[in-house]
């Protein structure tokens, strides 16, 4: 009936706004059944419920054997690590996998069985499941003996197909690796031309005593090749060139030139290519994101133009208010957002609404996320006034900065003092008084402060949580202190009590107080832009954070079947003593980890890695080092720029915080689609059949 298909476009509107606030495709079933289940798969709960099992199936790995998780890494001290009993990891893997298949099934159901065949993501996804499952079966057929486990380099999958961001960064870096391969070619010939010129240099003389280059990096191809290609990440320097450098100084011209072209030239050139690239594909991407949220609003209003009630226009469709607003109580979405959207609503004074008017009521998705102080309070009278103003004017912060800074200057000079003591000798006499003038300081600022802003907008601000938070700490603290060893005086060394030492309780104090003065961040422009850039970076490209666990996880893993054991005791005895203070020698020779590169590094230029070996390692730099952190670098120089243009055409207004997404990093340079990209897009749509 009337009334049953009206409850279908109500819910098919929720779910097609639901679809444009995250971006999603509107390409899936629209019955009544498959809505319900739809909106129940992205539920909160079923959505934490996957990222658990990610987040468990990806963590198996460090109690798996072999197992590392020990509190040291030195293998003359550490315990043997924890083997859990066979069928106790693969049981929990079993239930993740499970859980997968449960994902897997219900995303091909709900977009059917003509987009299935259309999704590689979602064909992968079975086939990982698929292999994965055979070898957990060929796992548990060999009592868990077995050394190579393919399912665990799979795992990092799981992650990367569920989300949405990751796919499309991934796409994006694949799409720019045609322009980065042109460079990499060019620093392979570049690195080829001087390997050449380093044989023909430090070629084998009759004097055995002068050959020591020849004979430790330039002694065949593969370790004259290996030297500078380690030499190009600056693993070895000056290492590499001391030999040559003590027989004569002018082969030192051969080593600058080298690491000039290559560092300088070469990969800074690598830099800007991948920027310049990488943002015009991540600008595609952005495009496309904004294109299915547009899709998504129009889907939502031509549904809702089918309602029985709305009004017949055979030229315009139109859609009543009050079934708009019916939607907008049921939509998921941010309470910001759906509040601005609503008072918008009610200011129209119409009864239906416009394509164009539903569309502009949407645009507040778009906007930056702006979130307004409360007010000070509103004293009557006049002292209290005079206090507010005193108190709440910036000036008052100022000095509280330079008392702060005052406080780390009297802590370095004790410090300073106090270095060489031994800590019988050591007087806390002075350090304890000089704490508990300044915490009292802190505490009466945070006070008087709370009075002239008020609790609300005196917490509304990240920075006054985080001096109030700290100075509530040291207050608890110092009190601690003074039950404890009683108050400060000349003298004042008692014997250890409790849980900590007095020197302990000192030092903690201290420390808190240097972190303390971070709070000079915001009140520094420049300093705050850089450090709001960075937050921005942690708190919106999370995709591409996980992309980085996806390789270190799978180089990871697959270090560990490769060198499991390799490092046998005769290349510790070989290298101990020249390795020794490079980095952390215990480190190395642990079961691999993914964070050893620079070690791993020196170690090839000693030659004591295997040569096939030496290609894993090759392609670990090539996509961490080189790849990975010029991204990074052009992301974050994306991002700073974007803040610093905004800075520069904004006033900077004390009492508006903006918070911005990546999607919206762009908004000012994306195209809008025309109506009739998106009306072919909906008449494409393969479970929505429209009325127009």
């Amino acid at each position: 009936g009337a009334g049953a298909d009206n409850d279908l476009y109500i819910n098919q509107a929720i779910v097609f706004i639901e679809d444009a606030i995250q971006y999603r495709s509107i390409n899936h079933r629209v019955d009544s059944k498959s809505l319900w289940l739809y909106r129940w798969y992205y539920s909160r709960t079923c959505q934490w419920i996957l990222s658990l099992t990610i987040t468990i199936i990806l963590a198996l790995a460090f109690i798996e054997k072999p197992s590392s998780l020990t509190v040291t890494s030195d293998v003359r001290y550490r315990l043997p690590a924890w083997n859990p009993p066979c069928g106790l990891t693969e049981s929990i893997e079993l239930l993740c996998f499970l859980v997968f298949m449960v994902d897997v099934s219900v995303k091909s159901y709900l977009v059917g069985w003509e987009e299935f065949w259309k999704n590689k993501w979602l064909m992968a996804y079975i086939l990982t499941l698929i292999v994965s499952l055979t070898d957990w079966i060929v796992s548990l057929s060999f009592l868990c003996t077995e050394n190579v486990r393919i399912r665990r380099i799979l795992r990092p999958f799981f992650l990367l197909q569920n989300s949405s961001m990751m796919k499309k960064t991934l796409k994006s870096i694949n799409s720019t690796l045609p322009e980065m391969a042109s460079v990499v070619l060019l620093l392979a010939v570049h690195l080829s031309l001087f390997t050449m010129f380093a044989m023909l240099l430090f070629a084998r003389t009759k004097d055995g005593q002068q050959d020591k280059e020849w004979m430790v990096y330039f002694r065949n191809l593969p370790d004259s090749l290996t030297s500078l290609l380690v030499l190009l990440t600056t693993a070895n320097n000056p290492d590499v060139m001391i030999p040559a450098y003590s027989k004569n100084r002018a082969y030192s011209i051969f080593f600058i030139l080298f690491t000039v072209l290559g560092n300088l030239f070469l990969m800074n050139l690598l830099t800007a290519i991948i920027y310049n690239q990488f943002r015009g594909y991540l600008l595609k991407s952005v495009q496309s994101s904004l294109f299915r949220r547009r899709l998504g609003i129009r889907a939502a209003f031509e549904v809702l133009s089918s309602l029985k009630e709305a009004p017949a226009n055979a030229q315009q469709s139109y859609v009543n208010t009050g079934a708009l607003q019916q939607v907008l109580q049921k939509v998921e979405m941010d309470s910001r957002c759906k509040q601005a959207i609503m008072r918008s609503l009610k200011m129209c004074s119409c009864d239906q609404l416009s394509v164009a008017q539903f569309q502009k009521l949407f645009e507040e998705l778009d906007k930056d996320a702006i979130r307004q102080h409360p007010p000070s309070p509103d004293y009557q009278s006049r002292f209290m006034q005079k206090i507010q103003f005193a108190f709440g004017h910036p000036y008052f912060g100022y000095l509280g900065n330079v008392v702060a800074l005052a406080n780390i200057v009297s802590i370095c000079v004790v410090l300073v003092m106090d270095a060489d003591k031994q800590p019988s000798e050591r007087d806390d006499f002075f350090l304890g008084a000089i704490n508990c003038f300044f915490i009292l300081y802190y505490l009466l600022e945070m006070l008087l402060k709370i009075l002239a802003m008020g609790l609300k907008r005196y917490l509304s601000y990240p920075s006054n949580r985080f001096d109030g938070l700290l100075t509530v700490i040291l207050l608890v603290l110092e009190i601690a202190t003074f039950a404890v060893y009683g108050f400060p005086h000349p003298g004042w060394r008692p014997e250890f009590i409790g849980l900590l030492s007095l020197w302990d309780m000192v030092r903690l104090v201290n420390m808190l107080i240097v972190f303390r003065f971070l709070r000079i961040i915001p009140n520094m422009k420049f300093m705050a832009l850089v450090v709001t850039t960075l937050l921005d970076l942690v708190k919106n490209l999370r995709a591409f954070a996980g992309i980085l666990v996806v390789v270190f996880y799978a180089f990871a893993i697959t270090g560990i079947m490769l060198f499991k054991g390799a490092v046998i005791s005769v290349y510790i005895k070989k290298v101990v003593f020249s390795f020794k203070g490079k980095c952390g020698f215990m480190d190395l020779f642990g079961y691999f980890q993914a964070d050893v590169t620079y070690c791993l590094l020196y170690l090839l230029s000693l030659n004591l890695i295997c040569r096939w070996a030496k290609i894993y390692f090759v392609a670990w730099w090539l996509i961490s080092s080189v790849i990975w952190v010029n991204l990074f670098v052009a992301l974050l120089l994306e991002n700073f720029i974007h803040k610093w243009d905004r800075r520069c055409h904004r006033e900077p207004l004390s009492d508006v915080e903006y918070q911005r997404t990546v999607e919206l990093m762009f908004r000012d340079v994306l195209e809008e689609p025309t109506e009739e990209e998106l009306m072919e897009k909906l008449h494409q749509h393969p479970h929505l059949q429209l009325c127009r």
